[in-house]
């Protein structure tokens, strides 16, 4: 979910310019791809032409090797919901054109409007075009569909159909405009939970697909045949127009109990396959139906693969093979237990044959292999007979076979990409081969990163997958975290002097009650902290220098603390939303962060006290501490980014940031250096930056191909022993690492670094600095001392060339020499 504070900062100001420096980008690979893939499209005109869509980690373009191409990663804050893509087109006239139906939610998380991304170039480059409502990519019946079709006859022509009651809509400029239908009238009756207060279920699920008859037209004229499938039940929910969308009417003899998920023409039989569902999916669905519509003859026939107590599930995903007419498949929409299902026809649905059937029970027979090489996180890498597996998969809303080859089939579930190759295997042998084929879709949701000083470069916490230790950035984990298994962790840690040891926390998705883990062996093996109470869960998380002590923010039951795994008790002199760090140097003492206080605790995290004040910060976003140094430590608000060297007394105002999100410290730019400090945040614009001299200089490390996303949601953590190694875990298209790639540029400053007493939220002026860097050199004339982290010497500079006691003028680069402890 993704909240209001996403939007663009509104405030105005004249920022000082910052240079960039050139970064390479990849994403530390997991495989997979990690999330809900709720439509994949072949283009009918071109071969091996094929899309992806994810509802919360953008668009995917499929290569000639198995593996996708991301299309959005030039996402960047203001335009966030361009990864949240509802439906997709792709044009069957001219192939290189491609749509995207993109926004996030309909409720009031999301204040924005959707909009079609509309591509000429195979998806490299986009033209947004706005729409006057908006769009749920993540929102229920994302599965349904495509909600977006181009018409095959006339390809300037294009239909949507909107959620929330809006209707159908059209475009006849290749989607750069869009006019309602006013003569389309039915909006869907479906509301998933008309009680649910937060709107998320609660709202319209509206239009479930547009879907043309090629063969009742000719090229260049508009497409006079096409149905529109709506989100109803107990009421007519398939609607034809014959003279391209100015009359409509329900088709005669459907069926209304149950929403149609898909609407699939096969042009040579002329005949519309429907599958249909109790829910509007993705999770939902425990009753549903296939049927099929003869155009001709304007008859129905109930073709449902399965029937009593063999029909649990709604149908979802529907293919047809258009080399073989005839040739159909369908996917349960959610088959829970013991397995995913799939059904094939060469009959057009007259009988059909299983991807799995029950031998004596508990046996099942399984006509397929199974390889997850890409993805060993997903399970055993052989067809697994455990009851309850899920191995084919769930939340089956897309599949698809190749219209040029009929060998190959794609489908996406709630965690991968699966399919083939040898497709028409199962016509003969009745045994395929099953593959994760989603290698470079990353969409997953990460919420905590860690780069330890030694031991494995990187642990994430990641939604729906739980976690990974990423031994090798670039390939992916052979598991996740076990023993205990979550869906979901909420947070993790190391311990600064022990950094073997780790904490993790759960989000209480699973049916371990206790949410709180602990490793001493980076991550390899894992206990349950038995000091957590049961149903506490989420939030975040710190765990002290010597590993001994987890304080835990939790997700709603406040501060809390636990020593020596004995029960958690709670800490009420630390706020309920405060941010929170350990010391990594000094076990005993922790910090926290809240509005525009600093706490800092000295007894292990029992007991907090005020200490320096974040002037007029309302919200502190996270709190970190230099691993070399004890009492160390930098503070992110939505008014800046703040440093203390005295454990939180007082503090230091880099007034050249003007909000900042997430921050990381890194291995430094010299040995012995102070550590290089990364930062989501507002210096320039909004962006990711990297500072060498503790936030004096700074250079922006991300470009114009690379957003990132939503910054608010996103972490960072840095390498402590690769200088200019940053992570960014994104809320959906995972984890990123960035090296370094060229010469930093001449540092720029863009920092005025006041320092505010802790006995008045006024700041002060006790020690101000302020760095510039010039093309000219000149002889240093300064006389007195720099302070602590002053400039102190580098071409062009004149101030002072000393530092104060206990401090040592340190090189870092010609243009910059900084006072670092001795």
């Amino acid at each position: 979910m993704l909240p209001v504070p996403f939007i663009v900062l509104l405030a105005s100001r004249v920022a000082d310019a910052v240079s960039s420096q050139s970064y390479t980008w990849k994403n530390v690979k997991i495989g997979g791809g990690g999330g809900f893939v709720p439509g994949i499209i072949f283009n009918p005109s071109e071969r091996g032409l094929a899309y992806a869509r994810t509802d919360i980690g953008g668009a995917y373009k499929l290569n000639t090797d198995n593996s996708w191409s991301p299309l959005l990663d030039f996402v960047d804050d203001p335009r966030w919901n361009y990864w949240y893509v509802d439906a997709l087109a792709t044009d069957p006239v001219q192939p290189s054109r491609l749509y995207l139906a993109t926004g996030a939610y309909t409720n009031s998380w999301d204040p924005k409007n959707g909009q079609v991304l509309i591509s000429t170039d195979y998806g490299k480059t986009f033209t947004p075009s706005s729409l006057p409502f908006k769009v749920g990519g993540n929102m229920p019946g994302r599965g349904m569909g495509e909600r977006l079709a181009v018409d095959p006859n006339n390809n300037s022509i294009l239909f949507f159909g909107a959620r929330s009651g809006n209707g159908l809509w059209k475009s006849t400029n290749f989607g750069l405009s869009w006019s309602k239908v006013s003569s389309f009238t039915t909006t869907g009756t479906y509301i998933p939970d008309p009680s649910d207060a937060s709107g998320y279920n609660s709202d319209k699920i509206g239009i479930s697909w547009v879907t043309f008859d090629k063969t009742s037209g000719t090229s260049g004229n508009a497409t006079p045949r096409i149905f529109v499938g709506v989100a109803s039940k107990g009421s007519s929910n398939i609607f034809v127009t014959s003279n391209g969308g100015s009359t409509w009417s329900a088709v005669p003899g459907q069926n209304t109990t149950y929403i149609p998920h898909k609407g699939v023409f096969s042009p040579s039989e002329k005949v519309l396959y429907v599958s249909y569902s109790d829910g509007a999916g993705p999770y939902d669905g425990t009753l549903g139906a296939v049927k099929k519509y003869d155009i001709a003859a304007g008859t129905w026939t109930d073709i449902t693969p399965a029937s009593g107590g063999d029909l649990y599930f709604g149908f979802g995903g529907v293919a047809v093979d258009l080399q073989r007419p005839g040739t159909i498949m369908v996917a349960a929409l959610n088959s829970w237990w013991p397995d995913g299902q799939i059904f094939r026809s060469t009959n057009s649905g007259a009988s059909w044959s299983p991807l799995w059937s029950w031998g004596s029970y508990p046996q099942i027979l399984k006509y397929y292999t199974y390889s997850d090489t890409l993805a060993p996180w997903l399970g055993p890498n052989y067809v697994d007979t455990t009851l309850g597996d899920k191995q084919i998969g769930w939340m089956m809303e897309s599949l698809n076979i190749d219209p040029f080859d009929s060998n190959h089939w794609l489908y996406g579930t709630g965690a991968t990409v699966y399919g083939g190759h040898d497709l028409l295997k199962w016509d003969t042998t009745h045994n395929v081969t099953i593959q994760s084929l989603a290698d470079g879709i990353e969409e997953t949701s990460i919420q905590g990163l860690i780069s330890p000083p030694s031991g494995p470069p990187l642990l994430s916490a990641v939604g729906d997958l739980g976690g990974f230790v990423h031994n090798s950035l670039n390939t992916p984990p052979s598991t996740g975290f076990t023993n205990p298994t979550w869906a979901t962790a909420s947070d993790i840690d190391y311990a600064g002097n022990k950094p073997t040891n780790i904490v993790r926390i759960g989000t209480g998705d699973s049916t371990t009650g206790k949410q709180v883990a602990i490793s001493t062996d980076s991550g390899a093996i894992w206990s349950q902290d038995y000091g957590a109470a049961d149903n506490v869960s989420g939030g975040k998380v710190a765990f002290s220098a010597d590993a001994d002590t987890v304080l835990w923010r939790t997700g709603s039951n406040g501060v809390m603390v636990s020593r020596y795994t004995n029960a958690f008790s709670a800490v009420p002199s630390l706020p309920s939303d405060a941010a929170i760090a350990s010391d990594k140097k000094n076990n005993s003492i922790f910090y926290g962060a809240s509005g525009s206080s600093f706490y800092i605790s000295t007894d292990n995290g029992v007991t907090f006290s005020a200490k320096g004040r974040l002037e007029s910060s309302t919200t502190a976003h996270r709190v970190i501490v230099n691993i070399n140094i004890s009492g160390d430590v930098w503070v992110s608000t939505d008014k800046g980014l703040f440093h203390s060297t005295d454990y939180g007394t007082t503090f230091s105002t880099l007034t050249g940031v003007a909000q900042a999100w997430s921050i990381a410290l890194g291995a430094p730019a010299r040995a012995g250096g102070y550590p290089s400090l990364y930062a989501a945040a507002d210096i320039s614009g909004i962006g990711y930056y990297r500072s060498d001299d503790a936030g004096v200089n700074w250079v922006k490390i991300n470009d114009a191909t690379h957003g990132f996303g939503a910054v608010a949601s996103n972490v960072l953590a840095a390498d402590a022993r690769t200088y200019g190694r940053v992570y960014i875990g994104t809320n959906g298209r995972g984890i990123f690492y960035g090296d370094a790639s060229g010469t930093a540029p001449p540092p720029t400053s863009t920092a005025t670094s006041t320092t505010a007493s802790s006995s008045s939220s006024s700041s002060s002026s006790s020690s101000s600095h302020t760095s510039t860097s010039t093309s000219t050199s000149s002889t240093p004339t300064g006389t007195a001392p720099a302070g602590m982290y002053g400039q102190c010497g580098g071409i062009g500079w004149t101030g002072p060339t000393t530092c104060v006691s206990g401090y040592t003028c340190t090189y870092s680069n010609p243009y910059y020499s900084q006072c670092i402890p001795s």
